[in-house]
């Protein structure tokens, strides 16, 4: 049985604050079975933002598991991150889990991965899923040509991933933690 597939997700840390955002679709094989899925979600009393692309029932179970890692470690996202990472990749179930996770706050924007890798951009810009790649470079030339806001940049650049993308749609909501 195929698994249900969830993208794309953008994320932007400017010094007017941090936005992410998601699109609403959801797949298994090529068949659209949601599109109003929400895959951004506040933490941490709405200090951290997260949204995640891959399985759904797999980033759900990530999600649990890096709250759990923030209540060990409340005041430093970075550590959160690196233990999740280290769990996801020791542990025998989680091992299995595919799905990445973007988690921000004003000063740390990261992609956590299965394999062990905590990334932070070099641009505070990080996008997953399927029309990452359309949603990444759209934000990139929004940064450097528009005087959006990080909101702005977010929501704009995911609609013009989901006007190339098969697998990204409209729906979009977006999350901000304000500068």
């Amino acid at each position: 049985m195929s698994s249900l597939r969830a993208t794309t997700i953008l994320c932007v840390r400017h010094a007017d604050g941090v936005a992410i955002g998601g699109d609403g679709q959801v797949t298994m094989q090529d068949t659209v079975v949601k599109a109003g899925a929400n895959k951004v979600r506040r933490m941490k009393g709405g200090q951290i933002l997260a949204g995640f692309a891959g399985g759904v029932a797999d980033a759900l179970t990530l999600f649990e598991k890096f709250e759990a890692q923030l209540e060990r470690h409340p005041a430093n996202l970075m550590r959160a991150a690196v233990e999740l990472a280290k769990e996801w990749r020791s542990d025998r179930y989680l091992r299995r889990l595919e799905a990445l996770m973007i988690v921000a706050n004003h000063e740390n924007v990261l992609l956590v991965s299965g394999t062990g890798e905590v990334i932070e951009p070099d641009d505070g810009i990080l996008a997953v899923g399927s029309g990452g790649a359309y949603a990444l470079a759209a934000a990139r030339a929004l940064m450097a040509h528009s005087d959006l806001p990080v909101a702005g940049i977010v929501r704009e650049a995911l609609g013009i991933a989901a006007d190339i993308c098969v697998y990204t749609n409209e729906n979009i909501t977006v999350l901000e933690l304000g500068g």
